[in-house]
């Protein structure tokens, strides 16, 4: 039983996030019936589930979402904030409620009875809605309509009390969708017509969710000076069926009358048809999950750890088969290493794009940061998402989030403006934040912009030189001067306030999407807004890299990073005192690899520089030989290298040995230090 538990719980989880982002829906378009079918279905679907598992509090506490639920999809009770409100706390309830431990912490009783209570009031508050959107009227309408067969024949001398039957007439046709037959067959020939009496009688098709007294009270005054009879024909829109009504009326055409006998024949073949129709969809909707079942299946993410672990050693293993073909003339041997080599490059690329999953998974609780700080701060803020379907790596995308929440919360608190501050200065009142995910080349880049206050970047200078941290004298380009803000303790911050402003934010932004091989810039302009970028590998177990060589030991280097390689003589490198060399016409400054690995001088005529980027600088890394593209496993190092600020990790090369990848970025970031510290 405790694995039907679990799996209870996995499948909660997922229903409940999936409840959370059609609320997030909903409050943009609150008249929208598949949005309210869509709530309503999970918080039926939760309430049957939990009951069947054992779950009692969450099946009486799904059992009143429900009800309110019910009350908006029948029109007696209207989308809102408050409903919203509830419905969202009800849902961040429901996640805890998942956990039975909770069940004897009192705080977390009381709280379950109060949300109830909350829940309730709604339920007891509920009214008519006022108005509704037509949509939400065609949705009502859709809901236990009939079709009725009604068959009024007034007598002669109904208009001698001043009675007009084609009023009522009008008033059967209010009630719903009418097709109104009047018959004629009864006038006399011209000179025996009696212009008080009425010779005319009518055959209506009523389609109406009223019952048959509502039709009736139509008539209740005439009930003396007319024959009437009001039949049910069907539980279902018959006008809705286009043969119904071809054949009503060709009838109608060719007799004097159609009759409720005849109607009803028609009426039970129509039914037929529509039972066939909805048997063969249902058919149809089982095989759809039928498929659904068999093509998708939920797998633990520690299975896929070691899927990829495993295929990370097979593309290991296949390099050193490669190899081994290469130096030995074994028969054969060549095409069994290529088919191989062809089958475990398919594998690794299939087993990496399991891996990837669309950001969309995160967005839903940045929409309700978003939404719940915005009204904490009572700002007015819309929330725009843009390529979320954009993939990555399960492993990047959990490292991700908190980064992306302190960006987001920094808008909402120091860039958005106030309604009153931004109407003043021309803007809408209404702020705007928006998350944007795009591919570029092997990276996917995100985009975090809000049109709010912007940095000034003279007070960041200020800042800086009352900390110490720059001299009054140091000149900076405009993106340093922005960078600034990454730095610990850093903030320009007016107030602390409990969302943002203890300068212990943006440092630790910078360092964890660092520690994903990402980079992340900031770009603002003073009074119009700002943009930060995060740069982001596909994957962390993949790199793509240039093979070069120190000595006798390997090193990867990003391909990404690299700009360009050169050849330079090595007395060059050797008799430069301030580690610059002329590339292109250009000052290059450069690291001489060996110096820092601390690896003897090198005996050859020539050595290679490999020119990296990292936003707008360029170092040059001196290393001994360039042996070509290398597509590397990349392994960590483990704890005990850490601390290390050269390399990223490792990988294994096809003869077995280790070559280490060489982190660009940090060299570069570590240069700049040292040029920053010369300067001082």
């Amino acid at each position: 039983m405790d694995n039907f538990k679990k799996k209870f719980i996995e499948e909660a989880t997922d229903l409940i996030e999936g409840l959370e982002k059609s609320l997030l829906a909903l409050e943009e378009n609150p008249d929208d019936p598949t949005l309210i079918q869509q709530v309503f279905r999970v918080m039926h679907t939760l309430k049957g589930n939990s009951g069947m598992f054992g779950f009692d509090l969450i099946d009486r506490f799904t059992h009143d979402l429900e009800t309110v639920y019910d009350l908006i999809r029948n029109g007696s009770l209207r989308v809102n904030r408050q409903v919203l409100d509830v419905t969202l706390a009800a849902v961040d309830h429901l996640k805890l409620l998942l956990n039975e431990d909770n069940y004897s912490d009192k705080e977390f009783i009381h709280t379950h009875e109060q949300l109830t209570k909350r829940v309730a009031s709604l339920i007891d508050g509920s009214h008519p809605a006022e108005q509704t959107s037509n949509a939400y009227r065609s949705n009502e309408s859709a809901v236990g309509e009939c079709t009725y067969y009604i068959l009024f024949e007034p007598r002669k001398e109904i208009f001698a009390n001043g009675t007009n039957p084609l009023y009522l007439i009008d008033e059967v046709a209010s009630l719903g969708n009418s097709l109104v037959f009047a018959h004629v067959n009864r006038v006399p020939n011209l000179k025996d017509i009696n212009p008080e009496s009425c010779y005319t009688y009518w055959e209506i098709i009523l389609v109406t969710k009223e019952g048959t007294n509502a039709i009736n009270d139509v008539f209740i005054f005439v009930e003396d000076e007319s024959s009437l009879d009001i039949q049910k024909l069907a539980d279902l829109n018959l006008l809705e069926d286009p043969t119904f009504v071809a054949e009503s009326k060709r009838i109608a055409a060719e007799k004097e009358d159609i009759g409720y006998n005849m109607l009803q024949s028609l009426a039970e073949k129509a039914i037929k048809q529509q039972q066939q129709k909805q048997a063969d969809i249902i058919k149809r909707e089982k095989i759809t999950v039928k498929d659904t079942t068999i093509s998708s299946i939920r797998v633990s993410s520690e299975k896929l750890d070691i899927l990829m672990n495993l295929v990370s050693e097979l593309v290991t293993t296949q390099a050193r088969l490669s190899l081994f073909a290469e130096q030995n003339t074994i028969p054969g041997l060549t095409a069994i290493a290529e088919n191989v080599q062809k089958l475990s490059r398919q594998l690794r690329d299939t087993a990496f794009s399991i891996v990837l999953i669309p950001i969309e998974n995160m967005l839903t609780r940045f929409q309700r940061l978003v939404r719940d700080l915005s009204n904490e701060l009572r700002k007015d803020v819309v929330f725009i998402t843009e390529g979320s379907d954009t993939e990555l790596d399960k492993t990047i995308i959990e490292s991700l989030a908190d980064p992306l929440m302190h960006i987001l919360r920094n808008s909402l608190d120091h860039g958005i403006e106030d309604a009153e501050v931004r109407q003043k200065m021309g803007k809408p009142r209404q702020g705007k934040i928006i998350l944007k995910a795009f591919y570029s080349g092997a990276n996917v880049l995100i985009q975090v912009s809000d049109d709010g206050a912007g940095i000034d970047p003279e007070l960041i200078r200020e800042k800086a030189i009352a900390k110490g941290i720059i001299t009054a004298d140091r000149k900076l380009s405009h993106r340093e001067t922005l960078d600034l803000v990454f730095l610990p303790g850093f903030s320009t911050a007016k107030k602390v306030t409990d969302v943002s402003g203890r300068g212990v934010g943006m440092d630790v932004v910078r360092r964890k999407i660092a520690d994903i091989r990402g980079e992340v810039e900031i770009d603002s302009e003073k009074g119009v807004g700002t943009t930060i970028t995060i740069k982001l590998p596909l994957t962390l177990s993949i790199i793509d890299g240039l093979l070069v060589k120190i000595d006798d030991t390997h090193y990867v280097v990003p391909l990404s990073a690299i700009d360009k390689i050169y050849a330079v003589p090595t007395k060059e490198i050797y008799e430069k005192y301030n580690n610059v060399v002329i590339l292109d016409g250009r000052q290059v400054s450069f690291f001489n690899l060996r110096e820092e690995f601390n690896v003897g001088n090198v005996d050859s005529e020539f050595m290679q520089v490999v020119v990296v980027n990292y936003e707008e600088k360029r170092v040059g890394l001196v290393v001994d030989h360039v042996v070509g593209e290398y597509q590397a496993v990349l392994k960590p190092l483990g704890k005990h290298y850490k601390s290390q600020e050269m390399v990223s990790g490792a990988t294994i090369l096809g003869d077995g040995t280790v070559a280490l990848v060489v982190d660009t970025n940090k060299i570069i970031k570590q240069f700049a230090n040292k040029e920053v510290k010369t300067s001082k």
